[in-house]
């Protein structure tokens, strides 16, 4: 039992509880907030990287994530971790 629950917690925090996380970070479906977090993260990777912001690098990806949500296979492995630590739980409880 405590590995369904495991993985209803795993899915529950990859599905609603990291898009939450990520758009008061200021990554939302409009793009990046003017003066949050993610728009320092921005400017900061810019910086860095000569004027652009690097494909796949934090700041494009946690944008992606704000933009579309969480990709199918983070949720399926929050889920599985999530029902793993369910049952070693249950395992030495």
């Amino acid at each position: 039992m405590d590995s369904i629950l495991g993985a209803a917690i795993g899915l529950g925090v990859a599905a609603v509880g990291i898009p939450a996380i990520v758009g008061a970070a200021g990554f939302t479906g409009a793009g990046i907030a003017i003066g949050s977090l993610g728009a320092k993260m921005m400017s900061a990777s810019a910086i860095a990287n000569g004027g652009g912001v690097a494909a796949g690098g934090v700041v494009a990806t946690l944008q992606s994530i704000g933009a579309a949500g969480v990709p199918t296979a983070v949720s399926a492995a929050a889920s599985a971790t999530g029902a793993v630590l369910g049952a070693i739980t249950d395992i030495y409880s």
